[in-house]
C-alpha cells in the first residue's frame, strides 16, 4: 500500500480543491498500483523552507513496500510526481522538493 505525504507552506486556501484525490489517482498510475490501495495526506500551512527560503514550496514523501525498484525507476517516478506537483500547485521547479521516494 503506497503512502503519500505532501507537505507545503501554501495556505489551505491556495491548495487546489480535490488535490488529494488527483494525487491519489496520479500515484496509482505512476506506481502501477490500484487506486483503492493508495493513501494520501496533504498538509498545507506548514512552516517550511527550501534552500534557505520560506517562499511557497512543497515536499513529497512516498513510501511503498515492493514498488520502488531500481534507481532508474525511482528517477522516472520522481520526474512524474514532480511534473504533477509543479502543475497542480503552480510552483517553480526550484520550489518542489522530491523528499523521499
Amino acid at each position: 500500500m503506497p503512502f503519500v505525504e505532501l507537505d507545503t507552506n501554501l495556505p489551505a486556501a491556495r491548495v487546489p480543491a480535490g488535490l488529494e484525490k488527483r494525487l491519489c489517482a496520479a500515484t496509482a498510475a505512476i506506481l502501477g498500483k490500484p487506486e483503492d490501495r493508495v493513501s494520501v495526506t496533504v498538509r498545507p500551512g506548514l512552516a517550511m523552507a527550501v534552500g534557505g527560503l520560506a517562499d511557497p514550496c512543497a515536499q513529497l514523501t512516498v513510501s511503498s513496500i515492493g514498488v520502488v525498484g531500481t534507481a532508474e525507476q525511482n528517477r522516472d517516478h520522481s520526474a512524474r510526481f514532480f511534473e504533477f506537483l509543479t502543475k497542480e500547485l503552480q510552483l517553480g521547479q526550484d520550489r518542489v522538493h522530491p523528499g523521499h521516494l
